[in-house]
């Protein structure tokens, strides 16, 4: 096949932007393949990012919990240096379209890092978990010393007053589990006044314990003394760690952290990853043309 003495090849290219920051053909494809494969890496980044984070608030242990908030720390740490580099690459290609969505995807992300910050921060504190630990471990045994103390003054109790000892040692192991019975809701509580109404029953279990350990002391022969002052010393170690119970209850930190990860952080997070495909969509259909003859 003969063309045209005059024939010239016109090589037309669609969206390479052959600007003067760009050189050559082949130096802008080279440039363009950089790009795509950036914006590649954004939405893996910051998927692992999105990913860590949640499992931090997740996690059963402080150690997890910091380990995958580090993780998710050095994920946006990698889409920083992914944005910071992109960047200048699609203004020196000429793409105006995909520097706009990259300038979205950015002041979305600015937000997100702003809500996952605090979202992180109040991860790896634990509270609640500690407070659960707290709660199944030292008070538990604090009651149970309790209750073999009380065991043993029923059991050395004088007969004429069995009857009375045991009423009064059922009713101050009663209220001590009522207050270990409202440990776990307290815990799992998010709402102030929720909590303000289970301490005062907390409140009024301690009084009615005690009571029993005073009208206890009035009754059993001075040789129950030391038994008395064990189930009073196990009650004021299990008090203490109740107390200490409550306040990490109040801090919340578990229960609020992984509400503001289920109400507020998924609309955020998909505003970010639309951006980013959007973006990887447009980098897609650059590419050369076809060749023109004339």
């Amino acid at each position: 096949m003969k063309f045209p003495a005059r024939a010239t090849v016109a090589v037309v290219t669609l969206g390479i932007g052959l600007t003067s920051g760009c050189g050559d053909v082949n130096a802008a494809l080279e440039k363009l393949s950089q790009a795509r494969q950036l914006s590649a890496d954004l939405l893996v980044q910051f998927t692992k990012a999105a990913d860590a984070s949640n499992r931090s608030v997740m996690a059963d242990t402080d150690e997890a919990s910091t380990a995958f908030a580090r993780e998710a720390d050095d994920a946006k740490q990698a889409v920083h240096h992914d944005v910071d580099t992109l960047g200048p690459m699609l203004k020196d290609l000429g793409y105006s379209d995909e520097t706009r969505i990259l300038e979205q995807f950015t002041s979305r992300f600015a937000e997100y890092d702003v809500l996952d910050r605090r979202i992180l921060d109040l991860a790896v504190e634990n509270t609640n978990l500690k407070a659960q630990r707290l709660s199944f471990g030292p008070a538990q045994k604090a009651v149970d010393d309790l209750r073999a103390a009380l065991d043993a003054i029923v059991a050395s109790a004088p007969a004429r007053e069995t009857w009375h000892v045991q009423a009064l040692a059922a009713s101050a192991l009663a209220s001590v589990r009522e207050i270990q019975v409202l440990q776990a809701p307290h815990i799992a509580e998010a709402d102030d006044a929720a909590m303000t109404r289970m301490e005062k029953q907390m409140a009024a279990a301690e009084t009615g314990v005690r009571t029993a350990l005073t009208s206890l002391a009035a009754i059993t022969d001075p040789g129950a003394r030391p038994r008395l002052g064990a189930a009073t010393t196990a009650f004021d170690r299990f008090t203490g760690v109740n107390a200490q119970i409550l306040a990490l209850s109040r801090r919340n930190t578990n229960v609020r952290s992984l509400a503001l990860s289920l109400n507020q952080k998924p609309a955020l997070t998909d505003s970010c990853e639309t951006s980013l495909r959007d973006l990887r969509d447009a980098l897609g259909k650059r590419g050369y043309g076809v060749a023109r003859w004339k």
